[in-house]
């Protein structure tokens, strides 16, 4: 009967049917049959997939302006949908238009119209599920009586505890808490599930944040265990593998790396091409479909990096040892081996599973040194200088291609950080990348299309890394704000790809470089996982997958098990593709919500740990430029990657307004003028530790 209603509704398109009108149209008749038909339409009502208007009339969610998703709400009472669908934009929810909804509440939204240069805007009309089920906080007592000070602050109502929920907790222990209750006075009833610390402890923000975001940093025993079932590649595991352990194949990844899943090794061809191979850790062999590390990987979805700690996807006796493709042992993988002329087109390829021994564990830092012409070192590795220089050529030629079709690289700066014996952060100073970490880059990019491509034109079920081209309406501010400050772009209701890139080019090295490629980015879609191929637009690439870190992400150990399937010994064939053919929308659409969790942690943690650094130099002066202007105030970000808000209130010589349209303050008396790419000097005011906030005070532009 569910079937029968979609598809009924589905005929009328945008235009909404009446109860009535819908049944006849379905020929019911029988009483029987009218009951049935009248409960499914209410249960698919309930779930939000039909809407139903004032007037009674019906209509697929997808025909209409409603939209459901999960609410990520801001501590100031405002929010931002993020849709179900992963292909569509989060949408702002204003503070009155909350409707009573929580943090992470899965939630009915009716949306608005675009207004010039900003994102959706949206109303909640109705809380679907109730999405926290726990909770992190400080114990404290007040009148003898236990409560909780929750961590995360969009949660306004009192949080109660009963003597007996406490489970001997403390005054000021952090305690990861159960919601039993959502009573009718404004209060939410918890029990104590774990006391994860002390709020003084080190490091004890950062596992609260983790909690927080619904991910156990400690893996099940059962997983564990399971994990531990791999030892050392055997002799039956070789059998249909190409045998590559005579080959110069190295790894090359951060000094601090421990899972290593891909190596590489390159040679200069009698016909002027060359020849790349990228061998890649057979997870797939050990991580087989259905079984508890599957399960596992499947939940997690992603490794996630923080500054103190990773929490990996796989335990660590696989994704540090058994997988990982370590420097004189045997090792299985996937390889593809490309032959790339001098344009840097792939000529010809071959995928195909193997055994490596890998020659060397290299590190970015050794290769860069090599490369700017280290004596110590070229003589510490003299067999393998020459072929660092040709990966450097090959690159190069790889770089020079993507450029030309268009390809914009964010070149972005990342931060890092230094921990002192106590764990508390010492420095934080910008990840400099180099001439390898590029290498790198480029030939996995190459190694994803290849994959990609070769698999689209088998035409079978598969998982693509998809990014769609930018709606008109994101684009407005982004070209009136780069016409503003003085970067010309050619465009309308669309862009291309190559004056993106030429945008990005103008501004590499100037003062509003970060504003606009934050505003660059912003107007972008979000890079999503697709069963469909759309392409991805900022790469310029046509085909495009993920399958160069099985060991750390979910989408690429599914690609390997379709290579498997497909390629190699092909058993099970017909049932993988019938299998995959109904599971890959809600594998794609699960690997990229997992990868949007991981990347909000990373971002939180990495903003607590910036301002724990920071509350060191309170009433100091630093040297900033203007990143980006909000009606609230300005953002300035210093040399190190740090940014801090100097808030509007605190913007003291004039009364000032905001000027939507070119992002600026504009004072109302002395018409001061406050834009991005401004240099500025700026006092550290306050830091809030916990929710990662820093405030400046605007000294003087430079």
């Amino acid at each position: 009967m569910k079937e029968r209603i979609i598809n009924a509704l589905e005929s009328y398109q945008e235009e909404p049917v009446g109860i009535d009108t819908l049944k006849a149209k379905m020929n019911i008749t029988d009483s029987d049959e009218i009951v049935t038909f009248m409960k499914t339409l209410n249960g698919l009502i309930e779930e939000a997939r039909v809407i139903e208007s004032n007037q009674n009339n019906v209509q697929l969610i997808e025909h209409t302006n409603y939209m459901t998703g999960k609410l990520d709400l801001k501590e100031k009472g405002f929010g931002f949908l993020i849709p179900d669908d992963v292909k569509e934009e989060d949408v702002f929810i204003p503070a009155d238009n909350i409707n009573g909804a929580m943090n992470k509440d899965h939630v009915l939204v009716y949306v608005t119209d675009f207004s010039y240069g900003a994102r959706q805007e949206g109303h909640v009309k109705k809380v679907l599920d109730r999405n926290i089920k726990t909770l992190v906080g400080v114990v404290y007592f007040k009148r003898n009586k236990p409560f909780i000070n929750p961590d995360d602050k969009t949660i306004k109502k009192t949080v109660v505890i009963s003597q007996k929920g406490l489970k001997n907790a403390s005054k000021d222990d952090v305690v990861h808490a159960k919601i039993t209750n959502y009573d009718d006075q404004g209060k939410i009833r918890v029990e104590v599930i774990d006391i994860l610390g002390n709020k003084d402890d080190v490091g004890i923000n950062t596992l609260s944040k983790i909690i927080q975001f619904d991910i156990d940093p400690v893996f099940p025993d059962k997983v564990i265990k399971s994990a531990k079932g791999f030892d050392e590649v055997s002799d039956a595991d070789l059998e249909g593998r190409k045998d590559l352990r005579n080959e110069k194949i190295v790894t090359i990844d951060g000094d601090n790396a421990k899972d290593f899943d891909d190596a590489i090794h390159v040679k200069q061809l009698d016909n002027g091409h060359f020849k790349l191979g990228v061998h890649i850790a057979d997870v797939s062999y050990y991580v087989t479909q259905n079984s508890i590390l599957d399960e596992e990987a499947y939940k997690r979805g992603t490794s996630i990096y923080l500054p103190d700690r990773v929490i990996p996807m796989l335990p660590e006796h696989l994704s540090n040892g058994i997988c990982s493709l370590k420097p004189d042992i045997d090792r299985l993988t996937i390889t593809c081996d490309m032959e790339i002329n001098e344009s840097g087109e792939v000529v010809k390829y071959d995928i195909y599973p193997s055994v490596i021994h890998s020659y060397a564990r290299m590190t970015y830092t050794k290769v860069n040194k090599i490369l700017n012409g280290d004596k110590g070192l070229s003589k510490d590795y003299a067999t393998l200088v020459d072929d660092f220089h040709l990966m450097q050529v090959i690159a190069d030629i790889l770089r020079r291609h993507r450029n030309k079709n268009g390809s914009v690289n964010f070149d972005t700066k990342e931060a890092s950080f230094a921990f002192d014996n106590d764990g508390h952060v010492s420095d934080v100073y910008v990840n400099e990348r180099g001439d390898s970490e590029r290498i790198i880059e480029e030939f996995m990019l190459k190694a994803n299309q290849v994959i990609a491509e070769h698999v689209f034109w088998m035409d079978l079920p598969f998982i693509y890394r998809v990014h769609d081209k930018p709606k008109p309406e994101k684009l407005q501010r982004l070209i009136a704000l780069s016409n503003a400050l003085g970067y010309q772009v050619r465009g309308g209701k669309e862009i291309s790809h190559r004056e993106l890139q030429r945008l990005h080019n103008k501004v590499e090295g100037t003062d509003a470089e970060m504003g606009v490629n934050m505003l660059m980015l912003r107007s972008m879609q979000k890079a999503i996982y697709s069963a469909e191929n759309i392409g991805h637009f900022g790469l310029a690439f046509k085909y495009y997958t993920h399958f160069t870190s099985p060991i750390r992400r979910y989408p690429d150990l599914i690609v390997h098990r379709l290579l498997r399937k497909y390629l190699f010994n092909k058993e099970g064939r017909i049932e993988a593709i019938n299998h995959y053919d109904k599971a890959m929308p809600d594998i794609a659409k699960h690997s990229s919500e997992t990868e949007r969790n991981a990347m909000l942690l990373e971002r939180d943690v990495n903003d607590m740990k910036k301002a724990e650094y920071m509350s060191g130099y309170i009433h100091e002066v630093f040297e900033g430029v203007i990143t980006s202007v909000t009606p609230f105030g300005l953002y300035v970000g210093l040399e190190n990657t740090i940014e801090g808000l100097v808030h509007i209130s605190n913007l003291k010589d004039d009364y000032y307004h905001y000027d939507e349209k070119m992002m600026l303050l504009v004072g109302e008396r002395t018409k001061t003028v406050h834009k991005i790419g401004e240099h500025v000097q700026v006092k550290v005011m306050k830091v809030n530790v916990k929710d990662g906030e820093i405030d400046f005070r605007l000294l003087k532009k430079r």
